[in-house]
C-alpha cells in the first residue's frame, strides 16, 4: 500500500537532518499488547541510533513512554487542531484542558492499584 502522506515525510526530514525520519500513523492499530511492547522497544532502538521517530497515536501506553508528546485538539474535527499541550508525558500529567491528559492520569491511576 503505497504511503499517502508524502508532504510530512518532506516535512519530518527537515526536522533532522543527521539519521533517518520514520513517520508512523497509529502503529498500534490491531495490534495485541505484546505486539505493542515490541513496537515500543523498536522505535526506542531507531531514536537511541540516532533517528528521529514521529508517532501520530492514541495508544496510552504509547503516549506514556514517548520522550515529547504534541497534544492537539480540544477535540476532533473542525474542533481540533490547536495545540492543547506540549511537553513530557510527565507533564501532560499536569495539564489542564487536555483530554489525553485527563485519560493518561485515569490510566496510571488504574495502574497504580
Amino acid at each position: 500500500m503505497p504511503f499517502r502522506h508524502w508532504g510530512s515525510i518532506k516535512l519530518a526530514t527537515r526536522l533532522h537532518r543527521t539519521g533517518a525520519v520514520y513517520v508512523l500513523d497509529e502503529p498500534t492499530t490491531g495490534l495485541h499488547m505484546a505486539d505493542v511492547e515490541g513496537l515500543v522497544a523498536l522505535l526506542d532502538r531507531l531514536v537511541d541510533s540516532g533517528n528521529t521517530v514521529v508517532v501520530v497515536e492514541h495508544n496510552l501506553d504509547v503516549i506514556a513512554r514517548a520522550d515529547w508528546v504534541i497534544d492537539l485538539g480540544p477535540d476532533g474535527g473542525r474542533d481540533g487542531g490547536e495545540i492543547v499541550f506540549e511537553g513530557t508525558p510527565r507533564r501532560l500529567l499536569d495539564a489542564e484542558g487536555s483530554f489525553t491528559g485527563e485519560h493518561l492520569r485515569r490510566a496510571v491511576r488504574h495502574q497504580g492499584r
